[in-house]
């Protein structure tokens, strides 16, 4: 047998692994154009349920403030985070260096309920009435450390030449780095939004604490009615998230690839030069 190679035990298991992952969201897409409303039992093809989801108001008001909660909490997360790895990077040594980035990447080991149950006390005691901006602030606190930790990996890989090249030439500090340092780390940027944007998407356990009248997120009505029963209504909406992250993936991938390619070809012009 070849080291290099690939064996049929090797196969084997990346098969066994990718159908664990993706053969029940598979299943569920399929079920989404089930005719029958039992949705183990296949009748046929039929796009029905996704007319009867646009009927189904309470579902579409869940869907719309999962949205907006991940729209909003997902750009400042990558605001705040950006801002985290770049002081982290740039500035190796201050004061509470320890105690800052030990906050900044708490998140990212602490169980979801108590951060959500942490979050909750703090909104009671100062008096803050549950809501959209509670759930908000919430994903934007717990979403934030994920962006830190990519756009920091690519900030440790960074060239700092360049931006002392730029300085040198006349640049100020702000223009370097939105001329130099923020196209380079661009493709980092975009990852950690997306990132921030899918796990408020799918959060259930932090939103359930935080969450008040009206704000029901997609996430914790689809709870409540699995509780009672799947209806194909629920693989519709899935189904269509699905294809939403889907789609945003594959355009992110082919703008960082063309990104890529451009800047290789600026690098490969620049030493011909």
């Amino acid at each position: 047998m070849n080291g290099a190679g690939w064996s049929r035990f090797n196969i084997a298991s990346i098969t066994a692994g990718f159908a664990f992952l993706y053969l029940p969201i598979v299943l569920l897409i399929i079920y989404s154009f089930n005719a029958s409303r039992l949705v183990t039992v296949w009748a046929g093809f039929s796009t029905q349920w996704y007319v009867e989801l646009w009927h189904n108001q309470a579902l579409l008001d869940a869907a719309w403030v999962t949205l907006r909660v991940g729209l909003v909490s997902a750009s400042a997360a990558t605001v705040l985070g950006t801002m985290a790895a770049l002081a982290l990077t740039r500035y190796t040594r201050f004061r509470g260096r320890l105690l800052f980035s030990g906050m900044v990447f708490a998140p990212l080991v602490m169980p979801e309920v108590i951060t959500g149950l942490s979050l909750l006390l703090l909104f009671v005691a100062i008096g803050i009435d549950r809501g959209i901006m509670t759930v908000t602030l919430a994903h934007i606190t717990f979403s934030m450390c994920f962006v830190a930790v990519v756009v920091q990996s690519r900030l440790l890989t960074f060239d700092r030449s360049l931006e002392e090249a730029a300085m040198d030439l006349g640049a100020t500090p702000v223009k370097t780095f939105f001329a130099i340092t923020l196209p380079v780390i661009a493709p980092a940027i975009v990852s950690g939004w997306m990132l921030a944007f899918t796990l408020s998407l799918d959060d259930l356990v932090i939103a359930s604490f935080t969450s008040g009248p009206g704000a029901t997120t997609l996430p914790m009505k689809i709870y409540s009615q699995v509780r009672l029963g799947v209806t194909p209504e629920i693989n519709a909406i899935c189904t269509i998230l699905i294809a939403i992250v889907a789609t945003g993936v594959l355009i992110a991938s082919v703008v960082n690839k063309r990104r890529e390619v451009q800047r290789r070809r600026d690098e490969q012009t620049a030493q011909r030069g």
